[in-house]
């Protein structure tokens, strides 16, 4: 039971994961929580749904189940970073020098308006994601590794170690940490920090999308309120491993998962959703830079 709750754990953990990333990318550059960052996850999720209806209606005989995951996954990509950019140029971008209140309320408000705007085009009933791939999978000693929970496992480590590579070894990453450390110098040296900004909320918005996919094709069920208890998990995430940074934030959701599977496997199963800001008050108490601590920026 302890290897198959371990496995349940990390499945769990990677997908918080991906969440969390946009949650400490943002706040790393902007030090704003975007508390619509949850909704975006659950838009990919809708996106899964949409794009394997379109993807059946078009081509009859049937792609094979693997190759309308990646299609799923592409197009949900796609479509949540578009969003993520649009939601930073009309939510945020004019509140960018206002105080911290203002960029709070609008990312409530941005939140409770893609919510509705589901719920309205999509029904208020909880929609279905077909099993794609069998149920088949492997074992390892006493637990069972279902073929979804492998792809989690693959796709989520796979973006995780591609987005550390963008940061520390691509030109945009570098204009990402110059940014994050001093915009108005980042500006003085050439960096177009809007540009910046909004890959950036493309980046966050675009894994969340692949975690809505991804957890739609696991679960099976989906609704448009998913995102608001996910978004709050994965931002405990970001808080356990330290806000603004990066690994910490990959930190955090595993060992979120983690406590939610062993909570829920040996405690109780009712109570599963408890456990996860039972964690979030003890670290707010004890520890509230985060097991990695808080990106603190030095300026000489």
């Amino acid at each position: 039971m302890f290897l198959q709750q371990l496995i349940n754990g990390l499945t769990l953990g990677c997908v918080y994961a991906l969440i969390a990333l946009g949650y400490t990318m943002v706040y790393g550059i902007l030090q704003l929580i975007n508390f619509a960052h949850g909704e975006i996850y659950m838009l990919g999720a809708y996106l899964g749904v949409i794009g394997l209806g379109l993807a059946q209606s078009i081509n009859q005989t049937g792609f094979s189940p693997l190759t309308l995951i990646i299609l799923l996954l592409l197009f949900a990509v796609i479509f949540t970073a578009l969003w993520g950019v649009a939601i930073e140029r009309f939510a945020y971008r004019p509140l960018r020098y206002a105080g911290r209140l203002a960029p709070l309320i609008s990312a409530l408000g941005m939140s409770i308006f893609l919510q509705n705007f589901v719920m309205l085009s999509q029904g208020a009933r909880e929609k279905v994601f077909p099993n794609l791939l069998s149920a088949g999978g492997f074992d390892i000693a006493d637990a069972r590794v279902s073929t979804v929970q492998a792809l989690i496992f693959i796709i989520s480590i796979a973006m995780m170690v591609g987005l550390t590579l963008l940061v520390k070894h691509t030109k945009i990453g570098t204009a990402m940490r110059a940014t994050s450390q001093d915009r108005l110098m980042a500006q003085l040296c050439g960096i177009d920090i809007n540009a910046v900004i909004a890959m950036t909320f493309a980046i966050g918005s675009g894994l969340a999308g692949v975690a809505g996919v991804l957890v739609a094709s696991y679960y099976g069920m989906i609704n448009f309120y998913i995102g608001y208890q996910a978004g709050l998990k994965a931002f405990t995430a970001a808080v356990l491993g330290g806000i603004g940074n990066i690994p910490g934030a990959m930190l955090g959701g595993v060992l979120l998962g983690l406590v939610e599977a062993f909570g829920a496997g040996y405690v109780s199963s009712q109570y599963k959703d408890v456990y996860a800001f039972i964690i979030l008050i003890v670290f707010l108490i004890f520890r509230p830079g985060g097991l990695l601590g808080e990106r603190v920026v030095e300026k000489v």
